[in-house]
């Protein structure tokens, strides 16, 4: 007998509903899966290409397929965004964390933000447009239910504090590390539009300064040592 061919996730079908999975199903997951992977990819080099307020047809024209296929795959454009922003969002976690750990458990907060915020600016420097696109929107035309730049600002501050250790109020140091990235990232907004901008290693030196009258004050400082008592009487 038989069997009929599964459904071609580009068309729009898929498994019918109800049916148990098999191997079929979690190949065409795969299938999908690897596809939105591609069609992320696409969007990026067209980022690259045309600039951050790229186009939906440039989009679909260097996947080499349709928007209606795109659509498919995300829902609409602000899916595709979202989808654009979490991978970007990633590249910032990992590229923060390897310079973090480069950094070494050596206690230095300064070389810590110091080496935070040359991370941060060295990437979106790299890749300007792709930065403009995710914190700009371009393809959003109403309001998130979440925004993928506050929840990078939030993971990086989260890696920040994970990293050093500060004294008193762990809300208030929470606080300064959410003040630290986000001044980065407005910084970060500043410069790059800036048509005679600061080299990135001044931009560091003066984010690092700023960050440490506020980061500096809550290290954790060594027990006071206990002083000698009197002869008693």
């Amino acid at each position: 007998m038989t069997l009929p061919a599964p459904a071609d996730p580009e068309s729009g079908s898929g498994p019918a509903s109800g049916r148990s999975r098999d191997g079929r199903d979690t190949r065409w997951e795969q299938h999908r899966e690897q596809r939105r992977t591609e069609l992320v990819d696409a969007t990026i080099r067209a980022i690259r290409a045309h600039g951050a307020g790229v186009g939906m047809d440039d989009i679909a024209s260097q996947a080499g397929t349709s928007k209606t296929v795109i659509y498919r795959h995300f829902g609409d454009k602000a899916g595709l965004y979202r989808a654009v922003a979490d991978r970007i969002d990633q590249r910032v976690y990992r590229h923060v964390a390897a310079a973090l750990s480069a950094a070494g458990p050596s206690g230095d907060l300064r070389l810590v933000v110091a080496s935070t915020v040359e991370a941060y600016l060295s990437l979106v420097e790299s890749d300007a447009e792709v930065y403009r696109f995710v914190v700009n929107r371009p393809l959003v035309d109403r309001p998130l239910a979440e925004d993928p730049v506050e929840a990078t600002t939030n993971r990086v501050a989260d890696l920040l504090l994970a990293t050093v250790t500060l004294a008193g109020d762990p809300r208030r140091a929470r606080l300064r590390a959410i003040a630290l990235v986000g001044s980065v990232q407005a910084v970060a907004n500043d410069w790059l539009s800036s048509p005679s901008r600061l080299p990135r290693g001044d931009v560091v030196e003066v984010l690092t300064d700023l960050a440490w009258r506020g980061l500096g004050a809550m290290l954790s400082e060594p027990a006071a040592p206990e002083r000698p008592r009197g002869p008693t009487t």
